[in-house]
């Protein structure tokens, strides 16, 4: 695989015009969104104050959300119902990048006996959208619809990796890069500097940073016109797979995997 080459700067998308947009959809979105791992049921008051609405408005949103079957009322508290799940499995099965992927990691994963998993870039995160263990436990953010940080995540710094210049810095300015285990890279100079190296050789290999024993090595996908889509890896658990392992053994497969894709994106 060449060297990552970032696309050209290009002149910034001022995208719609706000009267061209339903702000009444776009709210309610954000209040299914505003529900997360660290916050699984929140009041009123609490939801207002994540999404910028008034208490009642927040209130409407969650009780037309309530009639649709999207959220439901603890004492007092709101959550999400397993409805939201509609949401995500209509990208999963109609989405085009999924239903290309999916065949292609269960070959790796047949060749390899290791996890591997696709994502792509949205804000901090990389979303996992195609997964598949090997059989054995290896990490529980290795399944569709889960989302990890990009600083230190292997996909994640693929993609990072593939922005343009201005996008990158803009992306990093300001960043909190909190240490996920004694390994994560949190100084902003030495995550630039990685970033080039992966940029350079066309591949990220994480040693531990996001969890500690688990090793992950990710290539991106590009399609035929050059465009970086998303990245696909192969993890490991450290007591199974070292570091030269990895690269020795899985990324001839990842680059087969990648170029095999390449020719359908």
């Amino acid at each position: 695989m060449p060297p990552l080459d970032p696309s050209p700067t290009a002149a910034p998308d001022p995208g719609p015009l706000r009267r061209d947009l339903v702000a009444g959809l776009e709210k309610g979105l954000a209040v299914i969104c505003a529900f997360d791992q660290e916050r699984p049921l929140l009041s009123v008051t609490e939801l207002a104050q994540r999404c910028g609405l008034t208490r009642a408005a927040a209130r409407r949103y969650l009780i037309t959300l309530q009639h649709l079957g999207f959220v439901r009322c603890e004492r007092g508290r709101w959550a999400l119902t397993a409805k939201v799940l509609r949401l995500a499995q209509s990208y999963m099965h109609s989405g085009r990048l999924p239903r290309l992927v999916q065949p292609e990691l269960h070959r790796l994963v047949a060749t390899l006996k290791e996890a591997s998993s696709a994502g792509v870039l949205e804000g901090d995160d990389v979303i996992c959208i195609a997964a598949l263990s090997a059989g054995h436990l290896v990490s529980s953010t290795l399944q569709p619809g889960t989302r990890v940080p990009a600083y230190c995540t292997a996909n994640g710094r693929v993609l990072l990796a593939a922005l343009p210049e201005a996008q990158l810095e803009a992306w990093l300015s300001g960043r909190a890069l909190p240490p996920l285990t004694p390994q994560t890279i949190t100084d902003p100079a030495r995550l630039r500097t990685e970033l080039a190296r992966i940029r350079a050789q066309g591949y990220a290999l994480v040693d531990q940073e996001l969890e500690t024993g688990l090793r992950t090595l990710s290539v991106p996908l590009v399609s035929a016109d050059g465009a970086v889509l998303a990245a696909i890896n192969v993890s490991a658990h450290a007591a199974r797979r070292s570091v030269e392992s990895l690269l020795e053994h899985c990324l001839p497969a990842l680059r087969q995997t990648q170029a095999n894709l390449r020719r359908q994106l």
